[in-house]
């Protein structure tokens, strides 16, 4: 395993199998953004939503997204998967972790299952108090630690 790939492993421990993020979607000039409960599974991001949504009418136009929790900033495209009730292994980490979501939404006929690549993520650290950002390239297979010094 390469040096990208040991740091993605962390990053990836770090984050979980679920989180609850902010997903950034822009089109026509326009930045929406909206909480989501977001499944992770092979370093990929999974949501759920109702194909009518401002959202999906936004990720047609303009599939680079953003999604947001604590520290983390992560960077991606995003593409429709399929519908979220036929994917198991979704389904069976959406309804353990999100079960009230799973139980009003999962099973309606808009639903639809969405995949978030990540292309840049970036995240703020400390050590012994002293601030660094981590940025993870996931284009270039490349990983940076920098101290941040302000001027």
């Amino acid at each position: 395993m390469d040096r990208f790939e040991e740091v993605c492993k962390e990053l990836f421990g770090r984050i979980g199998n679920h989180r609850k993020m902010v997903l950034s979607t822009a089109a026509n000039q326009k930045v929406t953004s909206r909480m989501m409960s977001i499944i992770i599974i092979d370093g990929k991001f999974y949501f759920q939503t109702d194909v009518t949504f401002r959202k999906c009418k936004q990720l047609k136009e303009n599939p680079q997204v953003a999604l947001c929790m604590d520290e983390v900033q992560i960077e991606g495209i995003c593409e429709e998967v399929g519908v979220p009730i036929e994917n198991a292994e979704f389904c069976k980490m959406y309804e353990t972790y999100f079960p009230g979501s799973y139980k009003c939404y999962t099973h309606l006929g808009n639903e639809r299952l969405f995949e978030v690549s990540p292309t840049f993520v970036q995240r703020w650290i400390y050590e012994n108090g002293v601030p660094f950002v981590e940025s993870y390239d996931f284009i270039n297979s490349k990983y940076s630690k920098i101290e941040y010094v302000g001027e």
